[in-house]
């Protein structure tokens, strides 16, 4: 099962969320945190680190109690998150300008995890290039990150959404979509991928990993409940990096905790291993820290709100991509009176320089 990375309710989230920066969660010193996850490759390493007892040695540590909670409906994670009734979520970098921060809850990504390094592609059974595309019905998830990688492999081949026609399907009923005959175009992500490009007749004419760093998955932290809780940031850093390093290990430990963390994701260690492969993860610390504080972040971002503000992902009233400031270390995009969407580094440079 992967995560349900589909943003139909931005538009709910950014008309009427825009009260939850006011929510509970945010803006007070306390001892307990609540942080919501979903099934995705990348974000494995939460309910493991949970289980094997990683999470509560590092709340140990900084005097404080880390609840990690796993939400069925990966929308449904982030509107909770949304609405004060979590101080954190596993989020793409797309869907955390489009829910929470364009719904008003000013929200910081202390952990860049990974990218997706080929787990999202576009196939055709009617062709062997993506210039072939041209003309079909192409079914997808619509307004998703398959949405956005079909957008931006358009631009490639000179052609853009006018050329084709999208048709909404979703991730649920792709596989089943994609065995039709009348279905000669697919966009999705592991591991109904795998399925989709397997099916007889089928090319695989684009992915993610032609677009590096774009499809961003993270761990973002309410900003307010951040800065009053900095002992909140270095715990989740330390408990990921913990956690990772394990994962890393072509030791019996690491086979043994990548087992674990298969078994959770509701697959076997070779089907979790394959999804692994087209998952560019930041396992140490400084690289991770290179990438959100290099030059790339912010036109990657660029490209993202561009892709949102098209396609109304920022509000049905919004003028400008420029109406949700983003914040990085580099560079700020957009406006500086509403920063509502901050990358920021703090906690993996502590963790770079040995300081958590």
């Amino acid at each position: 099962m992967a995560k349900a990375r589909n943003l139909f309710v931005a538009l709910l989230a950014a008309s009427t969320l825009a009260t939850a920066s006011l929510s509970p969660a945010s803006a007070e010193k306390k001892k307990e945190f609540n942080i919501a996850w979903t099934i995705y490759v990348g974000w494995m390493p939460w309910p493991y680190a949970a289980e094997s007892g990683i999470v509560k040695k590092w709340a140990d540590k900084y005097g404080i109690s880390i609840k990690v909670t796993q939400i069925n409906d990966y929308v449904e994670s982030i509107n909770q998150y949304t609405a004060g009734k979590f101080d954190g979520v596993t989020v793409t970098n797309m869907d955390a300008l489009t829910i929470p921060a364009a719904g008003g809850v000013d929200t910081s990504a202390i952990i860049m995890g990974d990218y997706s390094n080929g787990n999202d592609g576009v196939v055709l059974k009617k062709g062997k290039t993506l210039a072939d595309i041209k003309g079909q019905k192409v079914n997808l998830v619509e307004l998703s990150v398959s949405h956005y990688l079909l957008a931006r492999g358009l631009e490639t081949v000179k052609l853009s959404e006018k050329n084709i026609k999208t048709v909404n399907t979703s991730d649920a009923d792709i596989v089943a979509a994609a065995k039709s005959p009348d279905t000669t175009a697919v966009v999705t992500w592991n591991p109904q991928l795998l399925e989709v490009k397997a099916e007889p007749g089928a090319t695989l004419v684009f992915d993610s990993s032609k677009i590096p760093g774009e499809i961003e998955d993270l761990l973002v932290v309410n900003s307010a409940t951040l800065k009053d809780n900095p002992e909140l940031g270095k715990a989740l850093v330390g408990i990921w990096y913990e956690t990772i390093a394990l994962m890393k290990e072509q030791s019996e430990k690491g086979k043994a905790a990548r087992e674990a963390m298969a078994k959770l994701s509701g697959t076997d260690l070779a089907g979790f291993e394959t999804q692994l492969k087209t998952t560019f993860m930041y396992y140490e610390p400084k690289d991770a820290l290179a990438f959100m504080t290099g030059p790339e972040l912010p036109k990657i971002m660029d490209l993202v709100r561009t892709f949102c503000f098209d396609h109304n992902l920022l509000g049905e009233k919004v003028k400008s991509k420029d109406a949700v400031g983003i914040s990085t270390p580099t560079k700020a995009l957009g406006s500086a009176s509403n920063v509502k969407l901050r990358f920021d580094p703090t906690f993996m440079k502590m963790a770079a320089e040995g300081k958590l």
